[in-house]
This record gives structure tokens, sequence and C-alpha cells, in this order.
């Protein structure tokens, strides 16, 4: 067992949304460079992937090792050579080229940075390694209580949501719900 399994390790939102609407939702072209922040065992990172295509790539975040490893395997078993594991504390640090990334997904994990108060400090370091223009996108879960999810009290609101990352210099852009849980919101950095 990993010792630093981070909080709400080993879940992952994928399976409670609609793929299509995010799939439309999420300025990806093949041969995008993307980056799937606190990416667990890697479901987003996968389908990002795809559509990328081959001459894409996916940097897949995380700190937890075990969930890594699980994607490392499928990656073997795909032979997904556009994904990119990397095991970092996003709140210390991101060792991605600056001003590199076309987009960022942040699923379902700004509430834990927000409540570790990292959200900041993170956003901080998304905002320098996209590209000018670039897109962050943010699946969160719905403000009301769970199952799934966190308890409503972690859960942030989709204004909160924007109000946190608009803060930064972030411009939003689309809102959508994404199935009966979770809302995705995608920003632009400044240009």
């Amino acid at each position: 067992m990993d010792q630093a399994k981070p909080k709400g390790a080993g879940k992952s939102s994928f399976e409670l949304i609609n793929t299509e609407i995010l799939k439309q939702m999420l300025p990806v072209n093949q041969g995008s460079v993307i980056l799937d922040l606190a990416c667990g065992k890697g479901l987003y990172s996968r389908f990002l992937s795809n559509l990328a295509g081959p001459s894409g790539l996916v940097y897949a975040v995380d700190l937890w090792e075990e969930g890594l490893q699980m994607l490392e395997e499928e990656i073997q078993k795909k032979e997904a050579a556009n994904i990119l594991t990397i095991k970092t504390d996003a709140t210390k640090g991101i060792d991605i080229e600056a001003y590199s990334l076309d987009l960022c997904l942040m699923a379902t994990v700004l509430h834990d940075f927000k409540e570790m108060d990292a959200a900041q400090t993170v956003l901080k370091q998304v905002l320098n390694r996209l590209k000018p223009g670039g897109c962050l996108a943010v699946i969160e879960f719905k403000k009301m209580d769970g199952p799934p999810g966190p308890p409503a009290h972690i859960r942030l609101s989709q204004e909160e949501t924007e109000e946190l990352v608009t803060a930064l210099g972030f411009k939003k852009e689309k809102t959508a719900d994404i199935g009966d849980y979770n809302y995705l919101v995608t920003f632009s950095s400044p240009e």
C-alpha cells in the first residue's frame, strides 16, 4: 500500500461523465500537447491520448505512484506511446516546459487543491505551462449531496470554480453539464 496515497486517489469521475460532450467541449486536435493534472489511474489520460493521436502527447501527472503504475500497465497493453507519466506533487512544481501545453485538464481535483489551500499555487503552475490562449478545462462535482463524490461542503459550485480560476487572468469560455453529477468549465489563458 502506497503511504503517499493522496486524498481521493483511486476514484475517478470518468465513468460518470458523458464523454461525447467532453470531446465536443475540449479543443483537442491531432498533435495536441495535453496535461492531465492529478490523473490518478489515467482514465482521462487514455481518453485524451486517443483524441490527440499518435502525433500528440499527454502528460499524466500525479503524486500517487500506484495509480501511475496502473496507467503504465495500460500504456504497455494498448501501446499508447503518446502518454508520459510523471510522479510529482503539483503544489511544489510541475516539470513540464513553460508555455508548451495546448490543454490542461483538471478532472474533479480542484476542490482537493482548494481544501489544501493550494488551488492558487497549482493554477499558477498550469498558467505558466499553457501556451498563450491555451485551454484549462475543469471538471467538478455539482454542489449537492453525494455520493458519488466528496461531501457537499467541499464541492465547488460553478461560480466558485470560475472565481478561483479567473482570479489569475484566465477567461471563461464555455460551460456544460457533462453528466448527472458533474459540470465542465473551459477557460483560456491570457494571450
